[in-house]
């Protein structure tokens, strides 16, 4: 892989499943004619992106030629032609944000009034043919007949296309990680090391909508781990905020949006696109973060909805400030390059509006802690002052936190001055608001600014009264503080279960795309009077873990360390110790044909690579030294390795092996073949 294309992770590994029966996927795609309006801004945002993709191909003939040719005519021709290519792509580039600024499309339909939550745009793909590329492969590497294997191309080819619509909802992310898993299997089976198939991963940036093309499976796991965390901040936005349930529902998937970025900033570098760079995928790890923390706010207010005590109110004026100290955070980060030539101009003012407004509410809500307590309880006071202790980020000036606490006039001065910090910061986030034209036109979040300026201003004009001369002072900062830290949840791919599509080729553990073999041996076998002479062990495929000697299997050419893949026939890759042993007790006098293959080493390996012209149908073409090398450290840790540890066991157990191994003694002549 080159250093310009997304490398992965160490994969993560995911359980065979060792059934040879079909398991095809049953899950399907959303319908992508379906009018809803979530399709219908889907299917804006991929004809946008078809348009870029046309206008970026014209700017880049027309670049060309304008350095290459030395007519001045043409040069002027071809330098005014870019001017009207550029002027497009800015047009498309400012639709296709004001669409990723389409929050209310994705936000819930209930009849509450929620500040609205921004949502992720799912990444387009293009369509891509792999069966000419994965036929080729199994021709070559794995020596079969590629027309056996139509149905699982056609299914692969399938559940790619569904993944490309996927439903709002557990469906679809569990569409989603059915083809994340099932690229795991596919990247085993034929993408081997320093090698590609040639078939190109196209992807369109999330935001931006240019494209970008890589030869690289690493690319593709990618796009679609983006998307599962796009998903999920779709599903956390059109949660219904206005019950315990729909808050814990948004903040799980808003968590595990944040993890699905997380792991995509941490596992895969050097991303062709925008949106999956570092300082983009940091940017969108805050910005769930902020949006869970907004969401615990919400659950906090809920639960105390009716508690008029002192410590309830500045519990939640608290929770506003840690809030607003998040978004403040994610401001920051947007307002740094590269992020800030890329983020929509909507998403930045949203997140300083909110920043602003959660300021305003920790204020409003410390106003009512002090204003709307007018008799503490005795059994109180002391608790109550610690509370106020450390409410504050500076110590209050003027009298004792005992006095004020005590003292009505003084709690409505504090009060007041909150209030008055509060009105003024409702302003200043009406007035950012004012400044984004696409939100204004957003209704709720209007009438969610206006409400609760009002509400401060009302609250403000009852506490002033006429004969106030003093100066009203300026009130301290609140101290953030949150009763449920946020946490990153990385996806949980493993509980979405999956069958490896081509899992007929054979177990991973031997036939891979990282491994090479001998072309399959058709060894004819009769029994003699000590019966086959070989000792076998394993699963999956059975491996022949010794050979007497001058014995029947010596005579025939079958050596230790050969892996059997047919008996008579019949495909016996999948096949159990117990099940091949059966089969071979049960052959009559004119014995049997076993199919073997011999995994290479290094040093056979590099002999093969010699004669590849003759061994082209086992796959054996490689001639890069680097991948020989790899092969073969790999190789040998996945069977020599395993090869001695099981002819060590075979001397110290008498020829018995280990409870977890099965053997045929070479002595008993009755279990002899």
């Amino acid at each position: 892989m080159s250093d310009s294309e997304a490398e992965a992770p160490e994969e993560e590994v995911f359980p065979e499943n060792e059934d040879c029966s079909q398991a095809g996927s049953i899950r399907k795609g959303c319908d992508p004619l379906a009018q809803t309006q979530r399709s219908k801004l889907q299917h804006r945002r991929s004809r946008i992106n078809q348009q870029i993709n046309k206008e970026m191909r014209m700017r880049a003939g027309a670049e060309n030629l304008f350095r290459a040719t030395t007519n001045h005519k043409v040069k002027e021709n071809v330098a005014l032609e870019l001017s009207f290519v550029n002027s497009n792509l800015q047009l498309l580039k400012e639709e296709l944000e004001e669409l990723n600024s389409s929050m209310e499309v994705y936000q819930n339909d209930s009849e509450s009034i929620n500040v609205p939550m921004i949502p992720l745009g799912l990444k387009e793909t293009k369509e891509v043919d792999l069966s000419v590329s994965l036929k080729d492969f199994i021709c070559e590497h794995y020596g079969e007949d590629s027309s056996l294997y139509e149905k699982e191309i056609v299914e692969l080819m399938e559940l790619r296309q569904a993944m490309r619509t996927p439903s709002r909802n557990e469906a679809g992310l569990e569409l989603l990680m059915e083809y994340y898993n099932q690229l795991y299997f596919l990247d085993n089976r034929f993408f081997p090391p320093n090698k590609n198939l040639g078939v190109y991963f196209h992807w369109y940036d999330s935001l931006t909508g240019v494209p970008s093309c890589q030869r690289a499976l690493a690319f593709e796991k990618g796009s679609v781990l983006f998307n599962i965390g796009a998903l999920y901040t779709q599903i956390g936005a059109r949660q219904d905020r206005s019950t315990t349930p729909g808050i814990e529902n948004a903040i799980d998937a808003f968590q595990k949006a944040a993890g699905a970025f997380n792991y995509l900033k941490e596992n895969f570098s050097n991303a062709p696109s925008l949106d999956m760079s570092v300082p983009s995928l940091n940017m969108l790890v805050r910005l769930m973060i902020a949006q869970v923390q907004e969401c615990i706010f919400e659950k906090v207010l809920l639960q105390l909805q009716g508690v008029c005590h002192f410590s309830a109110h500045l519990q939640v004026a608290q929770e506003a400030a840690r809030v607003a100290d998040v978004y403040s955070l994610v401001y920051q980060t947007m307002t740094q390059p590269p992020v800030k030539d890329y983020v929509p101009f909507s998403w930045t003012t949203m997140v300083q509006v909110k920043s602003e407004h959660f300021k305003a509410l920790s204020h409003y809500y410390a106003a009512v802690a002090f204003c709307d307590h007018d008799m503490l309880l005795v059994d109180d006071e002391e608790e109550s002052e610690k509370l106020l202790i450390q409410f504050h980020v500076s110590v209050l000036e003027g009298p004792a936190l005992s006095t004020v606490l005590r003292d009505p006039e003084e709690r409505r001065k504090l009060g007041k001055a909150h209030l008055k910090k509060a009105v003024m910061m409702h302003e200043e986030a009406m007035r950012i608001h004012s400044l984004c034209k696409i939100l204004r036109k957003m209704d709720i979040l209007q009438e969610v600014l206006s409400f609760a300026h009002k509400r401060s201003l009302g609250c403000y004009s009852q506490i002033d009264h006429e004969d106030d001369f003093f100066e009203t002072a300026e009130a301290p900062p609140i101290r953030p503080k949150t009763q449920q830290k946020p946490e990153l949840k990385t996806t949980n791919f493993s509980k979405v279960r999956v069958t490896d599509i081509f899992h007929r080729l054979g177990p991973l553990s031997v036939f891979s795309a990282k491994s090479n073999w001998s072309p399959q041996r058709r060894v004819h076998l009769v029994r003699g009077e000590g019966g086959f002479g070989f000792t076998l062990r394993g699963d999956s495929p059975v491996l022949i873990a010794g050979v007497i000697p001058e014995g029947r299997a010596a005579e025939a050419g079958l050596r230790k360390g050969d892996y059997i893949t047919s008996v008579n026939g019949q495909d016996c890759k999948w096949w159990k110790h117990a099940e091949v042993v059966q089969l071979l007790k049960s052959v009559a006098e004119e014995g049997v044909d076993i199919g073997v293959i011999t995994i290479l080493l290094p040093e056979l390996q590099s002999q093969t690579d010699r004669r590849s012209v003759v061994l082209s149908s086992s796959g054996l073409m490689s001639s890069d030294k680097e991948n020989v090398r790899r092969l073969g450290q790999s190789n040998t840790s996945r069977s020599t390795g395993s090869l001695l540890t099981w002819n060590k066991k075979n001397i110290t157990a008498g020829g018995k092996g280990s409870s977890s191994t099965f053997s045929l003694p070479f002595k008993d002549t009755e279990a002899m073949y």
